[in-house]
């Protein structure tokens, strides 16, 4: 549910994208992912010298696929040595932990801090700050909200220490300005003496939540009085399962890595139940806007059906609760059926920039996601979701493809006036990707059908015998 974009410099993380969160700014006049409240950056004064890049030296980040972790090491001088460690909790969808062990080469005073900024795109933005005292814990809360470029949603993030080692020691809460407020304390070390203390912080929006800063402060409190080693475990028994669906290669190593790599990102990116899609740069940042596009169910999507089906049915619960919108954008293109976006956001309709002949041209999209219909219940065998979810995204499908075609005087059904495959084709007639695609998605239509005992339309299997693979002498596909 949040993407943090790592820093290549210490103690800092570049960006915390949001999923599903979308309002308009940046390029092309559509919506755009949502940069919400950075809460994972931290400052370290060492000796009363706040450290920067030139200030450290022996400098590693390192990211642990396995566990899901992201840790960066460095000296300061010959004072401290510092391990800095970031997790996306997978247990905990909203909430992050992050940790900061020193240790004490020498005698020596520091003095970390937690800090909250908000991006430049928020606005209307407040800071807060209060401390919950309970019997045995006092619960600091580091707290800001505000609201996303249009006003369209209300962000919230909120954070707290966990400590461990040490007393907890008196905290210090600091309000810059408007977009940046932070917590420190004081820590003085003897040679070789370390300590560790946490930050669990946590982000909502209205996209998910009716009072994000009510949701995000719960959150927060929740995994401070849960504690650090049960967050841990927990989240480490989530990733475990997730990596029982992996794909094992003997003999290269750089080529089982990079394929865990890929499996990586993947489960990072989506979850089961959520409800959500991915798109290209899933929550690695904000590129292509963050919009779910083909390369999801085409490219994402069939090693998910293979190793969790669960998390891919996320993936078609996102089109299905979106097929209303693509049954008008059908409509208002003067077809039937559903006519999905190129480029689809929270809301379902085109979000494609307008200079893109992709948005109402590509159209093979449609045909894609039924195929990944089809496909999740011939892996899955569940004929309820097939007749619930997956039959009505077949069923809007075809019926536009019948709608789209155009019968020529050799009783051809040609498709005409598509961007191909090949997103710098455009007006192509009969395409063999998007004719090849509409085939198989009308013939999956009627194999649906027959499987629900349910009557198929007789013309989704006339069409698809007849709409054209044109070739080339060489019998190559055009």
């Amino acid at each position: 549910m949040m993407g943090l974009v790592t820093s290549s410099n210490p103690l800092t993380v570049k960006d915390i994208v949001l999923n599903g969160v979308y309002d308009y700014y940046g390029r092309g006049r559509v919506s755009n992912i949502l940069k919400g409240f950075n809460f994972a950056n931290m400052t370290l004064d060492v000796d009363g010298r706040r450290i920067g890049m030139n200030d450290i030296s022996n400098y590693t980040q390192r990211l642990d696929m396995k566990a899901a972790v992201f840790t960066a090491q460095f000296d300061v001088g010959k004072k401290v040595s510092v391990t800095y460690k970031l997790r996306a909790l997978r247990e905990l969808p909203f909430t992050s932990l992050i940790q900061l062990t020193i240790r004490a080469n020498q005698d020596v005073e520091v003095s970390p801090s937690n800090v909250i900024e908000a991006p430049d795109i928020l606005r209307n933005v407040h800071n807060y700050y209060s401390e919950i005292s309970r019997p045995h814990a006092l619960i600091p809360l580091l707290t800001s909200e505000g609201e996303s470029p249009t006003g369209k949603h209300k962000v919230a993030a909120s954070c707290s220490y966990l400590f461990s080692g040490i007393p907890q020691p008196k905290l210090i809460h600091e309000d810059w300005d408007h977009n940046r407020h932070l917590v420190r304390f004081v820590q003085k070390l003897k040679k070789g003496q370390s300590f560790t203390f946490s930050v669990v912080g946590s982000e909502t929006s209205t996209a998910q939540y009716a009072d994000p800063r009510n949701a995000a402060e719960r959150l927060s409190i929740y995994a401070m009085l849960a504690g650090t080693d049960e967050l841990i475990k927990r989240h480490d028994q989530q990733w475990d399962d997730l990596w029982k669906g992996d794909i094992k290669i003997e003999g290269n190593e750089q080529d089982q890595r990079d394929v865990r790599f890929s499996l990586y990102n993947l489960y990072s990116f989506v979850r089961a139940g959520s409800g959500y899609s991915l798109s290209p740069m899933g929550l690695s940042g904000l590129g292509y806007n963050g919009h779910v596009f083909w390369d999801t169910e085409i490219w994402m999507y069939p090693p998910l059906l293979m190793l969790h089906p669960e998390i891919a049915r996320s993936i078609l619960d996102y089109r299905y609760n979106r097929l209303d919108a693509a049954k008008q954008n059908a409509r208002s293109h003067g077809y039937k059926g559903a006519m999905f976006p190129w480029e689809s956001d929270d809301t379902g309709q085109e979000a494609t920039p307008v200079w893109a002949l992709s948005g109402p041209y590509e159209q093979h999209i449609s045909a894609d996601i039924a195929i990944a219909a089809w496909n999740y219940y011939r892996v899955t065998h569940d004929k309820e979701w097939l007749r619930s979810k997956g039959y009505p995204i077949l069923k809007a499908v075809a019926d536009f493809w019948i709608s789209r075609v155009e019968k020529g005087p050799d009783g051809k059904y040609n498709i005409n006036n598509v961007v191909a495959a090949d997103e710098w084709a455009e007006n192509i007639d009969n395409d063999a990707f998007t004719n090849g695609a509409a085939i198989k998605a009308l013939n999956d239509a009627a194999s649906a059908a027959k499987v629900l005992d349910e009557q198929a339309n007789p013309t989704w299997t006339e069409v698809a015998a007849n709409i054209p693979i044109l070739r080339f002498e060489n019998g190559t596909v055009k």
